[in-house]
C-alpha cells in the first residue's frame, strides 16, 4: 500500500514536471511573454509564432500570430492558401513603442494595403477605413491588439480586450493578414518569425 507521504510527494513531482514544461515553452520577444493560447473564439486558436516589427534601428511593436492547432503544428503550411480560405486565424500585436502613434499607424495600414493588394485597394475601401478607424484614439505604449477573424462575423478588432470594431468580408481579411504575411510582406523577417520559421 502506498504511503500518503509518497503519493504527495508523487503528485508534487507532477506538478513540478509540467511547469518546468510549460515553462521551457513560453515564448518571450522583446521581454514579453507570449501568451500560448488565445480563446477568442469558440475554438481557442494557438501561437504559431511571433516577431518584433522594426524599422530603421526602432522596434515598434510585437506580433504573434495563432491559428487552430491542427494548422499551427502543420510545418508545410502554406500561409498564402490558408489566407485564401475561410479559416479562423488571429494576430495580436503589443504596442512596444512611443513612436506608433494613431496617425502612423493609419498611414502605415493605408501602405500596407496597398502594397498587400497591389495597389488594387478599391473593392475594400470602405473595410480599410473602418479597421484604421479603430486605431484613431491615441495610441499607448503597452497597448495590446488583438485582429480576429471569425467566419461568422469578420475581423474582430479588440484594443485591450475590449471590441473596437467588426469589419466583414473575406476579401478584408485576406488582403488585412496579407500585410504581414502575405507574399510582399512589410518585413520578411517578421513573417517568418510569425510563421516559426526561424
Amino acid at each position: 500500500m502506498v504511503s500518503y507521504s509518497c503519493l504527495v510527494r508523487w503528485l508534487l513531482g507532477v506538478v513540478l514536471s509540467i511547469l518546468i514544461i510549460s515553462g521551457a515553452q513560453a515564448l518571450k520577444v522583446e521581454g514579453i511573454n507570449i501568451e500560448n493560447e488565445l480563446p477568442l473564439l469558440e475554438t481557442p486558436l494557438v501561437l504559431k509564432g511571433a516577431g518584433v516589427r522594426t524599422k530603421f534601428f526602432y522596434h515598434l511593436y510585437v506580433c504573434a500570430l495563432y491559428l487552430p492547432e491542427d494548422t499551427a503544428a502543420d510545418e508545410d503550411l502554406d500561409i498564402l492558401v490558408y489566407l485564401s480560405a475561410d479559416k479562423p486565424l488571429a494576430m495580436r500585436i503589443y504596442i512596444i513603442s512611443d513612436m506608433i502613434t494613431a496617425d502612423r499607424f493609419a498611414d502605415a495600414a493605408h501602405e500596407g494595403f496597398v502594397q498587400a493588394t497591389h495597389g488594387n485597394t478599391a473593392p475594400i475601401q470602405n473595410e480599410i477605413e473602418t479597421m484604421v478607424g479603430a486605431f484613431r484614439t491615441t495610441l499607448q505604449n503597452h497597448d495590446v491588439f488583438d485582429l480576429v477573424y471569425d467566419p461568422e462575423r469578420g475581423v474582430v478588432i479588440y484594443r485591450n480586450s475590449e471590441e473596437q470594431a467588426v469589419v466583414p468580408g473575406a476579401e478584408f481579411k485576406k488582403a488585412m493578414f496579407a500585410i504581414w504575411l502575405g507574399d510582399d510582406p512589410v518585413q520578411s523577417k517578421l513573417k517568418r518569425d510569425m510563421l516559426g520559421d526561424n
